[in-house]
């Protein structure tokens, strides 16, 4: 991808249930282009597992604990997606507030597949060009957004994808981002 990430440090918040794919591959391509990526889940969890097509995946290491993260430390968020992942983050008031603080930052937030959920709950997409896994068209339409069927959308600070597929442009609008 060509753009050199060094010294710049994003966040990858995610739960148990996350898309093995939607994390471990943008952490790598984010990682290759220079950047250090803290995976930040909630709960004290030291580690979290993936969904893998129809079953229980690897294991990712926790980095920071939710409770402890703050936006002024990270250059970026990138919420990866699954069914259950966002699920469970929407319900966690600290993932929500997280999200709000890195809107009001201006910092890059990405969301993949199902991630954009939780930006739903964190009232990010009124009037905003996104796109995601296409089951969640009528959620973001409700919630005031522009929805898109195309590999990435960026509208400002938000990033949005739609599958795994669309992880090599995701992950490079990301780095184009942090390194505008």
């Amino acid at each position: 991808m060509g753009t050199s990430l060094k010294g710049r440090k994003i966040a990858m918040l995610a739960t148990d249930g996350f898309e093995q794919s939607e994390l471990l591959e943008p952490r790598r391509l984010l990682e290759a282009a220079g950047a250090e990526v803290s995976v930040v889940a909630p709960g004290g969890a030291t580690e979290i597992r993936a969904w893998h097509n129809k079953d229980w995946g690897e294991t990712v290491f926790v980095d920071i604990a939710l409770d402890r993260a703050k936006a002024g430390s990270y250059d970026a968020l990138v919420l990866p997606g699954g069914v259950m992942n966002p699920d469970r983050l929407r319900l966690e008031p600290a993932a929500i507030e997280l999200i709000k603080a890195f809107a009001k930052s201006g910092k890059p937030l990405a969301a993949i597949c199902h991630g954009p959920w939780t930006l739903i709950d964190a009232g990010l997409v009124k009037g905003r060009k996104v796109t995601s896994w296409p089951s969640l068209r009528k959620d973001l339409e409700n919630a005031g957004a522009y929805w898109e069927d195309r590999e990435v959308v960026q509208d400002g600070q938000l990033i949005t994808s739609r599958k795994p597929d669309d992880i090599p442009a995701f992950a490079r609008t990301v780095i184009e981002a942090l390194a505008a």
